[in-house]
């Protein structure tokens, strides 16, 4: 009967995992359409050397964004959770409340950080001398827009299809905006607005629903103090420390690879670069979606024993691995072509690239469960150490390969940390599967 019932627990949430995927993945169908319309217009208007400036002044926001930015939708599923189901709405609104701070605190640091970086770094990234102001701007909407509080409640409340909608709204402002942009005053200072308002609709998307679905069970608005939840939430500081670290290394670490290979070849080689990198990433979309339905199940499903996690554990594995190997499949048969419509004959050189950030991307994908695993079974520290151990090796390969083979050795660092990471993931996730009581 114990393993009838871990089954059965393991197909249940394995069931809302595939649901809330496809709810996440229907939004990114969209945007992956539109992606290919905008990313068309801006590259066929910029050219490549242009492309590459703007390429490398938003990968200059998204590492600042990333580095201060906290994955507090996490806290709110994780520690929300047991408030919700205790029926204690006021406890839940202190705990979402000391998000809103930590969000609004990154967001100010951010802003701080990015008027630093252009000051001093703003040669390097290809800027004008009258661009400073326009791209802090920017910047400043990029860290005002961190949407990662109301995230967690549609998240709590199990409305994956909310979040998808408000998702779509980054595709669909960008893609308005690009279209305004291109008829009005084509160039980086327009697109760069275009960016913003998509941020803005976004975060506006997710702030209204968020408050609509979690209505009065949030509890209210002036129920204590927000500080009040650390002491009602023991762990709450470490954990969020540690996902904001792990976090921020994996996504720095892609944004800052964008940067290395501009300091290196230059701005016409890092749109190379970034143009194959997003592609390849809309390719493999699935990977994050999964990764986000992942963490909410296997959080509740380590509450009903070993057999049900472990069950679930290796469902989600097989799936990984199975989508995998369809978008390698995909990438070797239309990339080439796709990469040609998209953005013209001037950016083909970078199919190679697109080719092996995708293997990269899919060895990621592969391994998808793997960090939710590690953070639900309470050894964040353990995920943490190991991505910091990939990310310096990114890094280091990508300094080393790039003097040797140029924009294809970086891309190649991305397949060897990635293989890294991989390994030493599946291991320690193995372990807490096994070990787990």
């Amino acid at each position: 009967m114990i393993f009838k019932r871990g089954s059965g627990a393991a197909a249940d949430a394995f069931a809302r995992i595939l649901a809330n995927t496809g709810w996440l993945l229907g939004g990114k169908g969209v945007g992956a359409v539109l992606s290919l319309a905008y990313l068309a217009i801006v590259t066929r208007t910029l050219g490549v050397a242009d492309f590459g400036r703007f390429a490398l002044v938003l990968s200059a926001a998204n590492v600042i964004k990333t580095l201060v930015s906290f994955d507090s939708w996490q806290i709110v599923v994780r520690y929300g959770q047991p408030h919700l189901a205790a029926g204690d709405g006021d406890a839940l609104n202190r705990v979402l409340r000391f998000c809103i701070l930590i969000d609004l605190a990154s967001a100010a640091a951010g802003a701080a950080i990015a008027a630093g970086v252009i000051l001093f770094a703003g040669p390097l990234l290809g800027l004008e001398p009258d661009m400073g102001l326009q791209v802090w701007l920017f910047a400043l909407l990029m860290m005002i827009t961190i949407r990662s509080s109301p995230t967690g409640v549609l998240r709590l409340f199990d409305r994956f299809d909310s979040a998808a909608f408000a998702e779509t709204m980054i595709p669909v402002g960008r893609m308005v905006g690009a279209l305004v942009a291109w008829a009005v005053a084509p160039g980086i200072t327009a697109f760069l607005l275009a960016w913003a308002f998509a941020e803005l609709l976004c975060a506006a998307s997710y702030w209204f629903l968020a408050l609509r679905v979690g209505g009065a069970q949030i509890g209210s608005w002036r129920a204590g103090r927000a500080l009040d939840a650390r002491a009602e939430n023991p762990g709450i500081v470490g954990f969020l420390t540690a996902t904001n670290l792990q976090t921020s290394l994996s996504s720095v670490g892609q944004q800052v690879a964008v940067l290395i290979v501009g300091a290196f070849v230059g701005p016409a080689g890092a749109g190379l670069y970034r143009l194959a990198n997003q592609l390849a990433n809309s390719l493999t979309k699935i990977s994050s979606l999964l990764s986000r339905s992942i963490f909410v199940e296997l959080s509740r499903t380590t509450a009903q024993g070993t057999e049900a996690l472990g069950a679930l554990f290796r469902r989600t594995n097989r799936l990984a691995l199975i989508a995998g190997a369809v978008i390698i499949a995909i990438i070797l048969t239309i990339g080439r072509p796709l990469l040609g419509l998209i953005a013209g004959e001037e950016f083909l050189p970078a199919y190679p690239l697109l080719l092996m950030l995708g293997v990269a991307a899919c060895i990621d994908l592969a391994g998808v469960s793997y960090r939710p695993l590690l953070m639900a079974t309470d050894r964040t520290g353990l995920s943490l150490r190991i991505s910091v151990v990939a990310t310096l090796l990114l890094l280091g390969l990508q300094s080393a390969l790039l003097l040797l083979y140029g924009t294809q050795g970086a891309a190649m660092a991305n397949i060897l940390s990635s293989l890294a990471a991989f390994t030493m993931m599946g291991l320690a996730s193995r372990r807490a599967v096994a070990t787990k009581d």
